[in-house]
């Protein structure tokens, strides 16, 4: 069989893209990482450890948007070398309970970071997210923010925690928001409601259906991570 590139049909154009999303590199490898994780066949161990490579490339280029000043070191030759260190504190915040699969990805490239978790659910009344519970750093105000959360579908629970996060002081530059896969749908709705704050999604796919599911997606990420 002859071997194929890479063609993310499913993939936005970044054209179409609002300036404030940043996406990973559409590699051959990053692909067949998503098909894994798509695939209703995947074992629930597969799926944990190949979402979680997945979570560590989002992460790692989540790091890459926040802002550096000029540091020089000595290096163990007696060498000197100019280069940079990073500005400023940050921490994580996690959208329960999916976002919190994202928490060990962030730990393993960043020691000791203080993490928060904010839990929103739908308001059975009005049809709104509402703000069932939240824990946060107390200096969270002077920090910059990597949002967690799996999956951006309607963008209703992640604008929700960002109002919780721009309430408690923080202000949309110092927000990241990083997930595996967005909708155009949500991505248009959040991008429009907060223009400063940044996303780095892994893959934008087509669109959602009339459940408001997204298409082809993966399904529930929760259900997927945490049940047998």
């Amino acid at each position: 069989m002859a071997a194929i590139t890479a063609s993310p049909t499913s993939q936005s154009s970044p054209a179409s893209l609002p300036p404030s999303v940043f996406t990973l590199p559409h590699t051959a490898q990053l692909e067949a990482l998503y098909t894994i994780i798509r695939d209703r066949t995947t074992s629930r161990g597969d799926f944990l450890f190949y979402s979680d490579r997945v979570i560590r490339l989002l992460v790692e280029e989540g790091l890459n948007h926040l802002p550096v000043v000029p540091k020089t070191v000595e290096t163990p030759v007696g060498a000197t070398y100019n280069g940079v260190g990073f500005e400023g504190k940050i921490c994580g915040v996690s959208i329960l309970r999916a976002g919190e699969a994202m928490e060990a990805g962030l730990r393993e490239v960043c020691r000791s970071v203080r993490i928060g978790k904010i839990l929103i659910q739908r308001d059975e009344e009005t049809a709104l997210p509402k703000l069932f519970y939240s824990k946060l750093p107390e200096d969270i105000a002077q920090r910059y923010v990597l949002l967690l959360d799996p999956m951006l579908a309607t963008g209703g629970s992640a604008i929700k925690a960002v109002e919780v996060l721009k309430d408690h002081g923080v202000s949309e530059e110092r927000i990241i928001f990083i997930n595996l896969i967005s909708a155009p749908e949500g991505l248009k709705s959040f991008c429009g409601k907060f223009p400063a704050l940044r996303v780095i999604t892994g893959w934008i796919d087509k669109g959602l259906n009339e459940k408001a599911y997204i298409i082809p997606g993966l399904g529930d990420f929760g259900e997927r991570r945490y049940c047998e």
